[in-house]
């Protein structure tokens, strides 16, 4: 592991927090050592209180804070002799800490200290860092860990068996630090937890770290425990596939009770692994951490039988529960990791940020267990210990104070036409709601918008080929389809019937019409699969019940879409799917208006451009996201039992009405 540290970039890092933030992110921007808020980083600093009176701060880590993202207002100042005398007391539970540690804090604005707070103060150095660095946990998670620590570091470390964190982890530590710590010691292995580094500067504990996980890698090395093996061969997706994957989804759904996302990750790295013969035993052997259970669940699924695996979580459950003196509310009883011969490794998560999380972390403990496997043998902690922290007390507190979802987690968009005008605001009102979306259109910019929870793919949907392209990526991103905008379409200048060419008719057919019937034919297996029931919104136009001169083309092609959206809403009925249209007016922020264009159209009727913007009967201009609003509604549970609906968003048009 390579130092990263420059005096000139921690420079420009200002204030007496600067140096703790630089190399608060320089450790959170390696996930071999902290992934996903994890990690934790403190100094010790003099300041003032509220009365302006001298007092000594511990800076730590707040609760929430991402190192790889650290600012100064990540850290909760906490008064140090606060926290010395609160190491002194017999007991006290997590609940009571986590209380006591908000009392000691002197800003009321501050996020909450990290449990670890009480630890950070009773290393005596200025500094200290802690990571869960792979490498040390390739060597400490197997039955000879204490032994090889031991041989890699001698006496430069504490060592402290593991103790679940909280209150009880820091009196042991206080403990051991008092027993084996001495002038040369730089740091303290937390086994099946974590490595510590500690020195009286930002660089110099950074530095030990640097050099403890060096240790731990070359270690490995020596050992023959480092390289792993990699396998190129892929598979090409089908179509079956993603209805595979679509199924599983539902299930998973069904009995987590909830939409759920469902990510497949396919790597060199995950296909070698899963290509071990003992790849399910080992992997259901433990994960890397403890803490890792809040995301991963304490053991993936192997195969597709949710409800095997729904009644062995709920055994285990009830086996701990048993042992606990307060009643605990269980968790949902779905997987999170899923390791399937034929689909590979998939993770799920109630939004697309835990599902990827789940996987970043599901593909650093495959490295892990294979290095200590070649090593030893991978050992994790006892169900007993993965239980507690799995039912902490806090994390309990913490989802009794989790507020309502948003209205579409865990539900999957599609929306055709996305780079602009009502696509566009489409996906970014199916964002402000929680659903993840997959963003189509034929404009290269589209893939911009890739982003947690947003998919931005590249096609033409009059290429079926692309279409299926774009649908491999988006069961692949996020395993399955609820919501359908079919929203891409062209409109050409205006041209009089006496003018107009088959091929320019042929043309607006292609993507008004036909794309939409292709889209529709290979999406509904999946639809048909939502877990909430499937739903297609498909933006048609006023020009369906009120043509306007020199648009037959347009026209024509919205009447026929519209046509077809109501004989599907006929057919899809008993497939739990509805299917509704909005046919909006004049939305002058789209990518089918230009200049040109909108003055064209206005002079057909005699008006300026401003006239022909508000020429409806409440005078008011229909924008993208007005449109968009209602699509989202259509889409919600407000419209649950309307389907071959067709919703105006035009402002009032006397023609219509």
């Amino acid at each position: 592991m390579q130092s990263l540290w420059s005096d000139a970039d921690c420079a420009t890092y200002e204030g007496p927090l600067g140096p703790r933030v630089y190399s608060s992110r320089l450790l959170g921007a390696d996930p071999t050592l902290v992934m996903h808020g994890g990690g934790n980083t403190s100094v010790k600093l003099p300041g003032t209180d509220g009365l302006g009176r001298p007092v000594d701060l511990l800076y730590v880590k707040g609760s929430g804070s991402d190192l790889a993202t650290m600012s100064a207002a990540g850290f909760a100042p906490v008064r140090l002799a606060h926290l010395l005398e609160l190491a002194e007391l017999p007991e006290l539970s997590d609940a009571a800490m986590a209380e006591q540690l908000r009392l000691g804090c002197i800003r009321t604005d501050a996020p909450a200290p990290s449990v670890e707070a009480i630890l950070h103060a009773l290393v005596p150095a200025r500094y200290v860092d802690h990571t869960h660095a792979d490498a040390l946990l390739s060597i400490t998670n197997t039955p000879r860990g204490s032994e090889f620590v031991a041989e890699v570091y001698g006496d430069q470390v504490v060592v402290v068996d593991y103790v679940m964190p909280g209150f009880a982890l820091a009196r042991r530590c206080a403990v051991e630090l008092a027993h084996q710590m001495h002038d040369d010691t730089i740091g303290m292995v937390l086994l099946q937890h974590g490595l510590f580094s500690f020195g009286e500067t930002a660089s110099e504990s950074y530095e030990r770290m640097i050099d403890l996980v060096s240790l731990a890698e070359d270690f490995l090395v020596k050992a023959g425990a480092w390289d792993l093996p990699t396998q190129d061969a892929e598979p090409e997706p089908s179509a079956g596939d993603r209805v595979a994957r679509a199924s599983l989804r539902q299930e998973l759904s069904r009995v987590a009770g909830v939409p759920m996302i469902l990510t497949t990750t396919s790597t060199p790295r995950t296909r070698a692994f899963l290509a071990r013969p003992d790849a399910g035993e080992l992997a259901t052997r433990g994960p890397m951490t403890p803490d890792h259970v809040i995301r991963t669940k304490r053991v993936p699924m192997l195969g597709r039988d949710v409800d095997a695996y729904a009644r062995e979580y709920r055994d285990y459950f009830e086996q701990n529960q048993a042992r606990t003196p307060a009643p605990l509310t269980m968790l949902d009883p779905a997987p999170r990791v899923v390791l399937d011969p034929d689909l590979g490794l998939l993770t799920a998560g109630r939004a697309a940020g835990d599902a990827a999380v789940a996987a970043d972390i599901t593909l650093h403990t495959f490295d892990a267990v294979e290095r200590a496997t070649a090593l030893d043998a991978w050992q994790a902690l006892p169900e007993r210990d993965l239980f507690d922290v799995e039912y902490w007390e806090l994390e309990q507190a913490k989802l009794a104070r989790a507020g309502a979802p948003a209205q579409f987690a865990g539900e999957i968009a599609l929306v055709t036409g996305a780079a602009s005008g009502i696509g566009r605001a489409v996906v970014q009102a199916l964002r402000a709601v929680g659903a993840a979306v997959v963003a189509v259109d034929r404009n290269p910019a589209v893939a911009a918008a890739t982003a947690t929870g947003v998919l931005g793919v590249e096609c033409d949907v009059t290429d079926e080929v692309a279409i299926d392209r774009a649908l491999d990526l988006a069961i692949a991103r996020f395993g399955g389809l609820d919501l359908l905008v079919l929203n891409a379409g062209v409109f050409p200048p205006s041209r009089a019937v006496d003018e107009l060419s088959l091929r320019e008719w042929h043309d607006v057919m292609a993507v008004n019409v036909d794309a939409n019937l292709s889209l529709l034919r290979v999406t509904a297996d999946l639809l048909a699969r939502a877990p909430k029931g499937g739903r297609v919104v498909v933006n048609a136009s006023k020009n369906v019940a009120a043509p306007g001169p020199g648009a037959a083309a347009y026209s024509a092609s919205k009447a026929s879409l519209t046509q077809l959206a109501r004989v599907t809403a006929l057919e899809w009925a008993s497939k739990n799917i509805r299917v509704n249209v909005v046919h909006p007016n004049a939305v002058f922020d789209t990518g089918i208006w230009d200049e040109e264009t909108l003055r064209t159209r206005a002079g057909h009727y005699g008006l300026s451009v401003e006239e022909y913007k508000t020429n409806n009967l409440l005078g008011v201009e229909v924008t993208s996201a007005d449109v968009a609003a209602v699509i989202v509604a259509l889409c919600s549970a407000t419209f649950a039992k309307t389907t071959g609906a067709q919703i105006p968003v035009d402002g009032g048009n006397d023609r219509v009405i």
